[in-house]
């Protein structure tokens, strides 16, 4: 304000007093304060010319406002918004922050935190249980007993493929007591995956059913299809001959002939009243 003799620019008075000057242009102080005044949130009054005005996003207030929480005053004061309220520092930390899944202090505003499983953690507090130091941004694994940045996971609890020689980190298998990455698993024959078949092994070798039928399986003396020791799979021996149980029958009734006495001739097997007239061997 100063001190002069001219018009007001708003009500064209003569201006014997204090007035204003906004953009060069003289104006009394009361047109002033009615025309540019900013209106204050919490009370709805203009903030005259000789009132501090408290702004804060495009919003103001007078200087004696009160925060939301604890209608202290915030002027001069570092503050924090939450939902169209203004909170003081001090409480936003203590009643909005996040807290620290480890040592379940608060995460002050502006500090660096972590999120690790849907909870928040600060930066120093989400280290590897091993070394001891800030994971941050870096990959890690978690265990049950505890987080582990990658070397030193590696180092405590890796398995290392059988194959490949490298670190299996997440799903593996098991054959013959040695790990295996599950890309790396394959028939010993045609080389093609055998994490989701089912296989054979001979010799602590592992083969697909077509490679190890091919090489190693006997074949049934009725059907001479291949006989497959899986699952529940039943089969007969005699001398060097085997059957499907299924294949097990009389050669010339088809009885079956499984749990049953049985006689032989040459290549053929019988029941005991078909075989009694023929020159059996049993």
């Amino acid at each position: 304000m100063t001190t002069a003799q001219f018009d007001c620019q708003y009500c064209m008075a003569s201006l014997l007093g204090k007035y204003v000057l906004k953009d060069h242009d003289p104006y009394r102080v009361t047109c002033y304060d009615r025309t540019f005044s900013n209106y204050c949130e919490e009370c709805k009054e203009p903030i005259e010319s000789d009132s501090k005005d408290l702004c804060y996003k495009g919003h103001h207030w007078h200087e004696g406002f009160n925060y939301a929480k604890r209608s202290q005053s915030l002027v001069e004061k570092p503050s924090t918004a939450k939902d169209e309220c203004l909170l003081c520092s001090e409480y936003y930390s203590n009643e909005c922050s996040s807290k620290c899944f480890h040592c379940k202090k608060t995460i002050m505003p502006g500090s660096r935190k972590m999120k690790f499983k849907g909870n928040y953690w600060h930066e120093t507090c989400l280290v590897c249980e091993h070394c001891r130091q800030p994971i941050g941004a870096k990959p890690l694994i978690s265990t049950e007993s505890g987080n582990y940045c990658v070397p030193c996971f590696e180092m405590e609890f890796a398995h290392y493929c059988s194959f490949f020689k490298e670190v299996i980190t997440s799903g593996g298998i098991m054959f013959c007591d040695q790990p295996w990455h599950k890309e790396c698993f394959l028939c010993s024959g045609c080389r093609k995956e055998l994490c989701e078949e089912d296989f054979m092994s001979r010799d602590d070798y592992a083969f697909c059913l077509d490679c190890y039928n091919h090489l190693y399986a006997k074949k049934c003396a009725t059907c001479t299809k291949p006989i497959i020791g899986l699952r529940d799979t039943k089969f007969i021996c005699f001398q060097d001959r085997q059957w499907h149980s299924e294949c097990f029958n009389c050669g010339k009734c088809s009885v079956t002939l499984v749990g049953k006495g049985f006689l032989t001739h040459n290549k053929e097997i019988f029941c005991h009243k078909c075989g009694s007239g023929v020159d059996t061997d049993m």
